[in-house]
């Protein structure tokens, strides 16, 4: 039984749950990796700042998959004394295992946090949060740590938990959950996607919260809301976020119909509005046409929709005076390009991630938005249909390989040199002012980077 999307619905999801929370001092805290893209949506709900915790198992050193304690940051230490008892592990030995993990401990909390102070939890009331709980041994640490933190009031948050889970013996003063079967086989279950989590994911979900924070309170972007937008006698659905001051928005575009609950449009989403542009993901297809295969590459069903949100954009006084531009994956760069070589389209850039370019061939020699197209060097196919795409084009275009990924960008780092290279494409072409020759990096027509 399939209950959530993926780990920012069931955010969405928990978080209503947690609505009561909205206007204590509240701080939520995610656990690395999978739990913090829950965290976000559960803190950006709540209006409260968001950061992780890490903790590390004391493992018994002739035996480290048995746990005789666990340590987190302040010098947190919760000890197992049965354990120790039954092992006869030595205050020396103990010793030596901390000192290794409180190396790892600080390594694993500077490469998540970037410099960023850890968020002070005395006297505070803490949401602890996971994407799920099978055993419970990850919460209970992290409650306890929480503690000897400062936290006065713990509460463990999860989408998914086997329905005997007890708060008191996880430590928490409540524990909350949007689904509690009698009988959980796998987390996972519950998640049509439960690919994992990056680092490169938590580090801008973390930048992200964090530069939402003014003087220890959190300010929201100008404009973040879902909105529905008429095309075709349907209403398609999007979330649509526009910084104060923003004078540029992209659009991404897929051929699904929950692209906008995508992790990698989030994503790559995630790292556009750092730079200060708006994003608009949207479904281009309902729920109801998504199954039909046919749909999801009707290139032209789906660039006649791609322009009917383009439209809609530029009558809203908040966005009718920014540049646009398209963010296209799979299918939907096909229906990007399409759209943008549409007569007056004034698109002021594309950029494609995975793409089928090939399917909009009939129309590329008409695109005049400059064009990067990004590829894994692993996907072959893709890659040559990219190649065969750019020697249809006549505008300014790039075709950049991310050397080891694969369609979907899962490797480690892929999808975040991705995102950058969709900014720095951006930000020149929507941000400033577009100049006759590319900016460092970006290399005139036809050129392609190894």
């Amino acid at each position: 039984m399939v209950v959530f999307a993926d780990r920012g619905d069931a955010g969405r999801q928990l978080a209503e749950r947690l609505l009561p929370l909205r206007g204590r001092d509240v701080v939520v805290l995610g656990l690395p990796r999978g739990g913090v893209p829950v965290a976000f949506q559960v803190a950006e709900a709540l209006h409260a700042p968001l950061d992780v915790i890490v903790v590390r198992k004391l493992g018994v050193p002739y035996q480290p998959e048995l746990a005789m304690g666990a340590i987190g940051e302040g010098g947190a230490r919760v000890l197992n004394t049965e354990v120790r008892a039954l092992t006869g592990v030595t205050d020396e030995e103990l010793e030596t295992v901390e000192r290794r993990e409180r190396s790892l401990l600080a390594e694993r909390v500077a490469d998540l946090r970037m410099g960023r102070e850890r968020l002070d939890l005395a006297g505070r009331t803490v949401v602890i949060v996971d994407d799920g709980i099978a055993t419970g041994s990850t919460a209970r640490v992290a409650c306890e740590v929480a503690r000897h933190l400062g936290a006065t009031t713990v509460i463990m948050a999860v989408p998914v938990m086997p329905a005997e889970t007890d708060g008191s013996f996880l430590g928490a003063d409540e524990v909350v959950s949007v689904l509690a079967p009698e009988h959980l086989v796998a987390v996972g279950n519950h998640y049509r996607d439960f690919s994992a989590t990056s680092d490169e994911e938590v580090i801008v979900l973390l930048d992200t919260a964090a530069r939402r924070m003014r003087n220890g309170r959190v300010v929201a972007d100008s404009l973040d809301r879902d909105v529905e937008i008429p095309a075709d006698g349907v209403l398609l659905e999007g979330h649509l976020r526009l910084p104060k001051g923003a004078t540029g928005i992209v659009v991404f575009a897929h051929g699904s119909g929950s692209s906008r609950h995508s992790p990698r449009n989030q994503f790559v989403a995630e790292m556009l509005l750092r730079v200060g542009l708006g994003t608009l993901l949207l479904d281009l297809l309902t729920a109801e046409e998504e199954p039909n295969r046919t749909n999801v590459f009707d290139i032209e069903l789906l660039a006649h929709r791609l322009t009917a949100a383009t439209t809609w954009l530029r009558r809203r006084p908040e966005t009718a005076g920014c540049r646009i531009g398209y963010f296209g994956a799979s299918t939907g760069a096909g229906a990007a390009l399409w759209a943008a070589a549409e007569p007056g389209s004034d698109i002021a850039a594309v950029v494609s991630r995975g793409g089928r370019p090939d399917l909009a061939a009939a129309r590329l020699p008409q695109v005049s938005s400059p064009t990067l197209l990004i590829v894994g060097g692993a996907d072959a196919a893709v890659l040559e249909l990219n190649r065969q795409a750019q020697a249809r084009l006549r505008c300014r275009t790039r075709l950049t390989v991310v050397d080891g990924a694969t369609h979907l960008f899962e490797e480690p780092g892929t999808l975040a040199i991705a995102a950058n290279l969709a900014g720095d494409w951006f930000t020149h072409y929507l941000l400033l002012e577009a100049e006759e020759n590319p900016p460092d990096g970006l290399v005139p027509p036809k050129a392609e980077s190894p």
